[in-house]
């Protein structure tokens, strides 16, 4: 497998029907990163991170930040992945307090769709922003048909959001979200699934507050997340850095004086998200969602 096969099947989504062809692109790309790679950069502020160096089939290209204490290698991940898949089935019957299977879902997750992104980083300098859009909406799929696996009927779409005054509805007003769980016509849980929290973490919050102000119900909204790290340039060549684009003060001012949401999740969790008053409190890792918030939502 070349890199241009690799980054033309990423290119297309069809190629990504289900969860199994998501792992089956994982284990291609890891399998060809081992021997390929012009050079693996160690980032200078937070040594953990990695950026892959892609060799002359590439242009020499640079991948964005890969954490390496959550991404597979092709061995580990060959195996990992079917651990993966069985645990998505058995989901309402592991044993919670099992920090491996949590670590097997909340890693298996990133790394595959680390790979998509990383092998879309082989894209031309020119198109970026293409590669930007593809990995954003192969990763609201992703993560769509990894809810449906544990066995709870998901979609995308526009919902009419019926504006209601003193009890009764007056007319509708449309609203698309990326995710949306219904139960009896019912919906349950609204949800958004980003990449990275940058640029959008405000509109989660308003979207929040308005469909439960139009619709006068408390409906739960949440986000999940990839990471919120991004590529920092350094003056001198082949140094690199990473930047969190997490924003904490308008989370905890929309949390505090808006609306907090029901549920944050993030596969690549910052460390102050750990830490700090109000972020610990709101924000988990994946493997929450999956293994307990989502079935109390529902």
């Amino acid at each position: 497998m070349k890199l241009t096969q690799l980054v033309n099947k990423a290119k297309n989504k069809s190629n990504f029907v289900d969860l199994k062809a998501f792992i089956a692109f994982c284990d291609e790309y890891l399998n060809y990163i081992t021997d390929n790679l012009q050079a693996t950069i160690i980032s200078q502020n937070e040594n953990h991170y990695r950026f892959y160096q892609y060799n002359k089939e590439g242009n020499f290209q640079i991948t964005r930040p890969i954490n390496s204490t959550l991404m597979y290698d092709a061995k580990t991940f060959a195996k990992t992945s079917k651990e993966f898949l069985r645990v998505l089935k058995s989901i309402k019957t592991i044993n919670k307090n099992d920090e491996a299977i949590r670590q097997v879902l909340n890693n298996s997750t990133y790394t595959i769709q680390q790979s998509v992104g990383s092998a879309l980083d082989g894209l031309p300098a020119g198109q970026s922003n293409t590669a930007r859009k593809l990995n954003g909406d192969l990763f609201e799929h992703f993560i769509r048909l990894i809810i449906r696996e544990i066995g709870i009927p998901c979609s995308a779409g526009v919902i009419q959001v019926p504006v209601i005054v003193e009890g009764e509805p007056q007319f509708n007003m449309s609203y698309q979200h990326d995710l949306i769980i219904e139960k009896n016509y019912d919906v349950k849980v609204i949800g958004s699934i980003k990449t990275s929290s940058k640029d959008r973490i405000d509109k989660i919050f308003i979207d929040k507050f308005l469909y439960n102000k139009l619709t006068e119900k408390a409906t739960p909204h949440i986000a999940i997340f990839l990471n919120d790290v991004q590529r920092k340039n350094s003056k001198r060549e082949n140094e690199y850095g990473i930047n969190s684009t997490f924003l904490s003060g308008h989370f905890k001012g929309y949390t505090v004086k808006l609306n907090p949401l029901d549920g944050v999740y993030y596969c690549d969790i910052r460390p102050n998200m750990r830490t700090e008053s109000i972020l610990k409190d709101h924000i988990k890792t994946f493997d929450n969602l999956l293994i307990e918030d989502i079935w109390k939502f529902i």
